[in-house]
């Protein structure tokens, strides 16, 4: 199947610039990235992309083997960059995105240039002295609620995740981006995604790396940037003024300013 419509590619941008792919997390699509685009396509080409049964996706690209593993949709980062002939990316990884390209980049380390993990996770239960943020217990919770209401759940869990009580209208387009999903890839992938462990995965990062969290994010707290970064080789920690786990909506300018600074001004 052609790459270009299975994940839905949109290239933009400066067409001799770096190259930045963007890649959205659990239950978003590309249209997450609105807002920090057309400052990045003043000097990059920008590659966006939905994966797989997410957007305007080929959703009968979709299996639950091959995505229930990050495996899969790393697979998948790598096909499109060979697609289009991608090198030297710079590949912007929001949410669990960030772990998948870890995975690729780890996989396939000529073809990436830099790394940008936004609000990154390598595992989001706590064990012994590593923070996740959430028990086992609490996870599995998330998952049963998943699965027996995924429309409630969203409509619960979207503004948490967003933060920014004060700005409900964040929260509700999180919630909408939610419900659009196919609710059995979103079972899919929401444990894929949770249940997930990429710790040992880090050290094999060997491009430059920056870490881009917020300064407060239920989803993933400083602790697990701190791990993060600690655990990536030479990789850069940059903390956000900003709240919620998703940045790139609630702090478009700041985002997009810093993905600029480490893509383009530090090359």
């Amino acid at each position: 199947m052609d790459v270009r419509s299975r994940n839905n590619v949109v290239v933009t941008g400066e067409a001799d610039g770096p190259v930045v792919v963007l890649a959205h997390g659990f239950g978003c699509d590309q249209n997450m990235w609105r807002l920090v685009v057309p400052t990045l396509a003043e000097k990059c080409r920008v590659v966006l992309f939905d994966h797989v049964g997410a957007g305007g996706s080929d959703l009968s690209a979709w299996n639950a083997q091959r995505y229930s593993t990050l495996d899969g949709y790393a697979s998948d980062v790598l096909d499109l960059c060979r697609e289009l002939d991608l090198r030297d990316v710079v590949f912007v990884g929001h949410s669990v995105a960030a772990m998948i390209g870890v995975l690729a980049a780890a996989a396939e380390p000529s073809r990436f240039g830099k790394l940008v993990l936004v609000t990154p996770s390598p595992r989001y239960i706590d064990d012994g002295d590593y923070r996740g943020g959430f028990s086992a217990a609490d996870i599995e919770e998330l998952l049963d609620s998943l699965d027996s209401n995924y429309l409630g759940w969203s409509a619960t869990m979207a503004p948490v995740i967003m933060g920014n009580a004060d700005r409900p209208e964040l929260g509700e387009e999180l919630t909408n981006s939610f419900c659009r999903t196919d609710p059995e890839v979103a079972r899919v992938f929401a444990r894929t995604t949770f249940l997930s462990d990429n710790r040992d995965d880090l050290p094999r990062v060997s491009v430059p790396t920056l870490v881009l969290e917020c300064a407060q994010d239920v989803i993933a707290p400083p602790e697990v940037g701190a791990y993060v970064h600690a655990n990536i080789p030479g990789s850069t920690r940059v903390t956000l003024d900003a709240t919620g786990h998703c940045p790139q909506l609630s702090a478009p300018e700041a985002t997009a300013a810093e993905i600029l600074r480490f893509a383009v001004d530090q090359r």
